[in-house]
């Protein structure tokens, strides 16, 4: 299988990616020549890598038929103070919320996606370090 995107110039910093049937604007904060039309690049990257450890985990979950009430993944990332800046290190923080979490379940899912199912976090942990919190609220 192979991915590909088609990026468009917009001026100045903006650029809108095409990304199957979606578009994606990604652009600079005013103040280094952009238009803030989306987010920096950066970012987006950690979007990614909550996006697809979240499926994995939200399909795990189902497959395991463990019910949560929400799900929430929270990503952070360090960069570098030297060019090229880079995350030298990244935190997932899994926040479970549900009135019978079974946390034996919640962690299988996501060691599953860590160690096995996304491919964001394996191609990021050749660059930086990745860490992970999981956080169980219960609800009555």
């Amino acid at each position: 299988m192979k991915h590909e995107t088609k990026t468009k110039w917009l001026g100045k910093m903006a650029f809108e990616t095409k990304i199957d049937d979606h578009k994606v604007v990604v652009d600079a904060a005013e103040d280094v020549g952009g238009e803030n039309l989306g987010p920096t690049p950066k970012p987006l990257l950690l979007a990614s890598l909550a996006g697809c450890t979240g499926m994995d985990v939200a399909s795990l979950l189902k497959k395991m038929r463990a019910e949560v009430d929400d799900f929430d993944v929270n990503v952070s990332g360090e960069l570098t103070d030297e060019h090229p800046k880079y995350y030298s290190s990244i935190h997932i923080a899994y926040i479970f919320k549900g009135s019978n979490l079974k946390r034996d379940k919640l962690e299988k899912a996501v060691n599953l996606s860590q160690e096995r199912y996304c491919g964001v976090h394996f191609m990021l942990s050749k660059a930086a370090t990745l860490t992970h919190e999981i956080i169980y609220i219960e609800t009555a």
